[in-house]
């Protein structure tokens, strides 16, 4: 769930549940399609605060959780890290081949929600990244994951791209900073396949998703947490407030619901169901 290519932690648990709490709630296709087994030996990539990794292992003989988070990471072994069967470790999903538990056949299913578009968005590493998930599994074992489509919340990253073009970074470079990789369906079962998966199903679904209401959630606190790398550019507290604030200003007529205050981005959904041959 977190970015794994940050120039620093931006990430902690309280920001997280604050406007991302919705995340792990709203993952029950995909946990479905994964159909967690009790004989399962789970890997979990960019499991973040570990809130579904612990769902996860109520099905199953355990699960292994990886992200680059240190304070999420953190916050998962202290919530649950007393659970059997259950692991967190703070690791670089783009590198897996250099982690010390790297072993081949070591896994039956290997999961992931909502973190593949932070963790494939380097180019240089997306294959590498697909490849490692393919050597962990078992043969025969099942690569599930959940991630942003092809137009995710497309609404918001362009609002993001012009507030921190106004303040006097270049287009280019605007565009360097953005930290997430939305592949269309076509694309993703290209890369599968090269690496030698056989993709079962794919799903690309445009999901309105509803925002927090927290004092510190809503689009403000979205707009902080996971715009964090584009915001990072700026030279100031007060520039990168400003670049806030707008992005939250032009936002709000477009995606607010007048009947009742809420907030919704548009969300697209990429769900992938793919197998390593027996």
């Amino acid at each position: 769930m977190a970015q794994q290519q940050p120039s620093k932690d931006h990430w902690t648990q309280e920001a997280y549940s604050s406007s991302a709490s919705f995340v792990p709630e709203l993952a029950t296709t995909i946990v479905q399609w994964l159909n967690p087994q009790p004989h399962d030996r789970i890997l979990d990539l960019g499991c973040g605060d570990g809130v579904l990794t612990a769902k996860l292992k109520e099905n199953c003989a355990s699960v292994t959780g990886v992200d680059a988070s240190a304070n999420l990471v953190f916050a998962a072994k202290r919530a649950y890290g007393s659970i059997p069967g259950l692991s967190f470790h703070d690791q670089d999903c783009r590198f897996l081949d250099r982690w010390v538990n790297f072993q081949e056949g070591a896994y039956t299913k290997v999961f992931s929600n909502a973190a593949l578009h932070w963790i494939l968005r380097d180019p240089s590493t997306r294959a590498s990244v697909l490849r490692n998930a393919y050597t962990f599994l078992k043969p025969g074992g099942t690569f599930a994951f959940e991630m942003g489509g092809a137009g995710n919340v497309a609404e918001v990253h362009t609002a993001l791209m012009a507030a921190v073009m106004h303040r006097g970074i270049g287009i280019e470079e605007v565009r360097e900073l953005s930290p997430w990789f939305f592949p269309s369906e076509v694309q993703m079962k290209h890369m599968l396949e090269t690496i030698g998966f056989t993709v079962e199903k794919t799903e690309l679904e445009y999901r309105p998703t509803r925002l927090t209401s927290e004092e510190q959630g809503g689009i403000e606190g979205w707009v902080k947490l996971m715009g964090a790398q584009f915001l990072e550019v700026l030279d100031s507290d007060s520039k990168r407030e400003a670049a806030v604030k707008e992005v939250c200003e032009l936002l709000r007529t477009v995606i607010t619901h007048e009947e009742d205050g809420s907030m919704f981005l548009g969300y697209v959904r990429l769900r992938v169901l793919a197998k390593k041959p027996a």
